[in-house]
C-alpha cells in the first residue's frame, strides 16, 4: 500500500477519490487547491500523486512542474486528472512531467488499476535511486578511507620513531642536567665568563622548564600516535569480513577522531561529551562500516548543536553517548544532543535518500540512509530517532551480538518497505 495526495478543487471528487483509495488500504490525503496540494507534497513526500488538471490559481501543470523540480519528489508518480481528450493537451501535460492521465468521469476500474501500476512504477524508481545513492556514498566511502589510511600508515612511522626517541631525550637530558649539578657542586668558583653565560641564558630557568618542554613533547607525540592508531583501526579495509570488536573501544576511537570538532571555535563553546559505557561482549560487526554509522551519527549531533548555539550563544552544547547489554543476544547504544530537535512533521524522512534538513550545500542527504543501511541491512539491527523540537534527539541503535546467517537471496536489499520510519515511544 502506498502513501497517495489527492488534489482537487471539486469536493465531490475529493470525497470519491478517499473512499476508492482508503478501501483498497491506501493512506490518503486530501487537497483542495494548487497551492496546499504543493505543501502537502513537500511535507508528506507521497508515493503517488493524482492531481485535477484545472484548477483556480494554480493548475495541475503548474503543479506537476514543481514536483518533479524538486529531487526528493520527482521520482513520485504524477497522474492528471482532466477532461481533456485531445493529443495536443496530452503532449502539453506530459512535457510538464505528467506520467499518466485520468479521464473525466472517473471510472472505478480504471483509477485503480493506474494507481497500481503507478506505484509500482514509484516503488522501482525509489529502489533504483536509493540503490544509486548507495553505490555513490559506498565508493566515495572507500575512496576516502582508503586515503585516510594511506596517510595514517605514511604519518605513523615519523611518529612512531619521534614517540620512541623521547624518552631517550628525557633520559638524556635528566643525566645532562645531573652531570650540571655535580659541577655546581665540585666548582665553587666558576669564572666571570661562565657567570655572564649563565646569567643570560637564565640557566635556572632552563633547568626548571626543560624537562616540562620534554613532557609536552611526549603529551603531544602520544596523542598524535593515538590517533593514528584510531584512524588505522577506523579505516582498517584490509580486514575483509565479519570481525568481533568492542563497541565502546569503537565510540572511543570515533571521538578521538572528532575531538577538534568538540573544541570551542569562533561559532561555539566546546562541546561536552558525557559518556556512560556499559559492560559489553564483544560483538560480531562490518569493522569499518560500523565506525561510519557511528562518525555519521556523532558528525550530525555535533552540527546540530552548532545551529542551536549560533541563535544562543549561552547554550552549552552536550552530546550523551549511553551503551548497555540488552539480554544475552543483544546490545543497545544510544547517541543523543541537546540540539534543536527534528519537527514531527519531517521526522519520518530522515531516512530518505537526499532529505537533509541541513541548509543547501551543506549537506547531502545520503548520511542517515547510509547509516539506516549499515544498521539494519548489513547488522540486522534497528534504529529508532526519539527527537522533539528543542528538546534535542537521540538516535536508539540495537544490534545482535551475533549475525545471522543468510542465503545470497535472503540477505537485506534495498526495499521501499526497509525505509519505513519507526516511530520513537
Amino acid at each position: 500500500m502506498g502513501k497517495i495526495l489527492a488534489i482537487d478543487d471539486d469536493i465531490t471528487v475529493q470525497i470519491v477519490l478517499q473512499d476508492l483509495l482508503e478501501s483498497e488500504g491506501h493512506e490518503v490525503a486530501i487537497a483542495s487547491d494548487g497551492q496546499e496540494g504543493i505543501h502537502q507534497a513537500d511535507q508528506l513526500r507521497p508515493d503517488l500523486i493524482i492531481c485535477d488538471w484545472m484548477m483556480p490559481q494554480l493548475d495541475g501543470l503548474a503543479v506537476c512542474k514543481h514536483v518533479k523540480a524538486n529531487p526528493s519528489l520527482s521520482s513520485t508518480f504524477f497522474i492528471l486528472l482532466t477532461a481533456r481528450e485531445l493529443v495536443t493537451d496530452r503532449v502539453i501535460g506530459l512535457d510538464s512531467g505528467a506520467d499518466d492521465f485520468l479521464s473525466k468521469p472517473i471510472d472505478t476500474q480504471e483509477l485503480m488499476a493506474r494507481v497500481r501500476a503507478g506505484l509500482r512504477l514509484s516503488k522501482t524508481l525509489k529502489d533504483l535511486q536509493r540503490a544509486q545513492s548507495q553505490l555513490i556514498q559506498s565508493e566515495k566511502m572507500s575512496s576516502i578511507g582508503q586515503l585516510v589510511a594511506g596517510v595514517a600508515h605514511e604519518i605513523n612511522n615519523p611518529v612512531t620513531f619521534i614517540y620512541s626517541n623521547l624518552t631517550h631525550l628525557q633520559e638524556y637530558t635528566q643525566d645532562l642536567i645531573d652531570l650540571v649539578h655535580l659541577y655546581q657542586k665540585e666548582v665553587n668558583q666558576p669564572s666571570i665568563a661562565i657567570q655572564t653565560k649563565l646569567e643570560f641564558i637564565d640557566f635556572n630557568f632552563i633547568l626548571q622548564d626543560l624537562p616540562k618542554i620534554i613532557g609536552s613533547m611526549q603529551n603531544g607525540s602520544d596523542r598524535i600516535r593515538k590517533i593514528v592508531l584510531s584512524l588505522q583501526e577506523f579505516t582498517h579495509f584490509e580486514r575483509s569480513g565479519l570481525q568481533c570488536i568492542q563497541i565502546n573501544e569503537a565510540l572511543e576511537n570515533t571521538l578521538l577522531i572528532l575531538g577538534h570538532r568538540l573544541q570551542s571555535n569562533e561559532t561555539h563553546q566546546q562541546i561536552q561529551v558525557i559518556t556512560n559505557y556499559g559492560k559489553l561482549p564483544a560483538i560480531e560487526s562490518y569493522a569499518a562500516q560500523i565506525n561510519q554509522a557511528f562518525l555519521q551519527i556523532i558528525n550530525n549531533a555535533i552540527d546540530a548543536i552548532e545551529r542551536a548555539i549560533v541563535y544562543s550563544d549561552s547554550h552549552p552544547g552536550c552530546v550523551t553517548i549511553h551503551t548497555e547489554s540488552l539480554s544475552e543476544n543483544r546490545i543497545c547504544i544510544r547517541i543523543a544532543d541537546n540540539g534543536p530537535g527534528i519537527p514531527e512533521s519531517i521526522k519520518s524522512q530522515i531516512f530518505d535518500p537526499f532529505f537533509s534538513t541541513k541548509p543547501v550545500g551543506s549537506g547531502t542527504g545520503l548520511g542517515l540512509l547510509m547509516v539506516y543501511q549499515i544498521v539494519v541491512q548489513q547488522h540486522q539491527g534497528t534504529i529508532e530517532c526519539i527527537s522533539h523540537p528543542q528538546q534535542g534527539t537521540e538516535f536508539k541503535i540495537e544490534l545482535p551480538i551475533r549475525i545471522q546467517s543468510a542465503k545470497p537471496s535472503d540477505r537485506p536489499g534495498i526495499k521501499t518497505e526497509d525505509f519505513a520510519f519507526q516511530q520513537p515511544e
